[in-house]
């Protein structure tokens, strides 16, 4: 019977509000500066009087940022949510070293995850059209505001003509988008996957929309603290370049890591409401597949959205999965940083993390009043923290139920 093949990550690429960049972003939350701010946002003349939310928006010149990195004028032919993930797909492929490859033509498939698509142009089509009486849409509209309009500007972008599509599953997107490009090298029938996702969703109605969830924090996100009161919207994108191992090191690239386990799961429970049952199994099967509950010392990316009730329930799922050893494992929440990026999220965390345990290095959760004592974990505090680390384990947990769990292991 032939093994499974082994999965590296060879490329990294991201935009986020902690900067233009993967090397940024990742400075961002190991210095600890954390983006989320309070924002006003204007919604038109048409529009009831916006409050002011705590957000975390790119604050650099996103566009200008993709223009350089593509090497061309893009102007506005894209929604936000596809610039965000064009930039880091060109990043992430220069650094695997397959920018114009051949490789990337039939035997590369391409898989982004989004929770929503196109808001912007949405909000600003609806405005022209309900606020301003307009009878002609931007001609543009349809396949700005399309889910798979990022996957087609990247695969046009690069000649990618392998598997190509989008995905869609509230915060687990980007989880399930580099889940399935894992599946396509195992199968054989791809020997690279250009995976991540991309989120724009900081707009006046949206986060209207978050609000009425009950789900939002009035002042910024406090993962696993007492007196946390809801989660803060972010945006940005990242991707990561996997290939089969032998692929990769046929043509001689640089490994960052080892994509190892992938736990899959549906909590069948709540759209709101996590369940501890769904938590467990997605991050048991992922671990398990990795072999990494033999008292091996693995970063926690925790889906860490500073919502009571998730908190509460990943750190019961945590202790349930590495039992005695659960309070020696390092636990970070880059949320508190960058915000929740949805669709996104996955994928953003993923890169951070990925650097970090390249690093040996683990950024801090920020904006703690006090640990939750209902949440008793080895939460890395104050600084960034000297770490050893022979895996990360990265969890999303998405509204619906949707829980996706990934293990990487450290490459030497």
């Amino acid at each position: 019977m032939t093994s499974p093949r082994r999965i590296v990550v060879t490329g990294l690429g991201a935009v986020s509000p902690l900067g233009l960049g993967a090397q940024a972003t990742w400075e961002g939350a190991r210095d600890g500066r954390g983006a989320i701010r309070i924002h006003h946002l204007d919604a038109g003349p048409h529009a009831p009087d916006t409050r002011d939310t705590p957000a975390a928006v790119i604050e650099g010149d996103l566009l200008g940022f993709t223009e350089t990195l593509v090497g061309r004028k893009i102007g506005a032919s894209l929604d936000p949510f596809a610039l965000m993930a064009l930039g880091p797909a060109q990043e992430a492929l220069s650094q695997a070293g397959l920018i114009r490859a051949e490789v990337l033509e039939d035997r590369t498939a391409l898989v982004l995850g989004h929770g929503f698509a196109g808001i912007h142009t949405l909000e600003v089509g609806y405005e022209r059209f309900f606020g301003q009486k307009g009878t002609r849409m931007h001609p543009l509209t349809v396949p700005k505001v399309m889910v798979s309009a990022p996957v087609s500007a990247v695969a046009i972008e690069f000649k990618i003509r392998g598997p190509v599509f989008a995905v869609s599953s509230a915060c687990a997107s980007s989880g399930h988008a580099i889940a399935q490009g894992a599946a396509f090298i195992r199968s054989g029938e791809c020997d690279v996957a250009v995976v991540g996702g991309s989120e724009a969703i900081v707009t006046p109605c949206c986060l209207r929309a978050w609000e009425g969830l009950q789900a939002m924090s009035p002042t910024t996100c406090r993962p696993f603290s007492l007196g946390r009161d809801g989660m803060a919207i972010g945006e940005g994108g990242a991707v990561m370049v996997i290939e089969a191992l032998e692929h990769a090191q046929a043509r001689g690239a640089t490994i960052l890591a080892e994509l190892s386990g992938v736990g899959l799961s549906s909590d069948a429970f709540h759209w709101t409401q996590p369940s501890l049952d769904g938590a467990v199994k997605a991050m048991g099967r992922a671990c398990e597949q990795a072999g990494i509950l033999d008292g091996q010392t693995v970063l926690i990316s925790t889906h860490g959205t500073g919502t009571p009730l998730n908190d509460k329930n990943e750190a019961a799922a945590i202790q349930a999965v590495f039992g005695e050893s659960a309070p020696r494992q390092p636990v970070i929440a880059t949320k508190s940083a960058h915000g929740h990026l949805i669709g996104a999220a996955t994928a953003i965390q993923g890169v951070i993390g990925l650097i970090a345990m390249r690093e040996g290095l683990a950024p801090p959760i920020l904006n703690m009043l006090e640990p939750d004592p209902e949440c008793p974990l080895d939460l890395v505090l104050g600084e960034a923290r000297p770490i050893e680390a022979q895996a990360m384990l990265l969890n999303s947990f998405a509204f619906g139920g949707l829980n996706t769990a990934l293990v990487f292991r450290h490459w030497r």
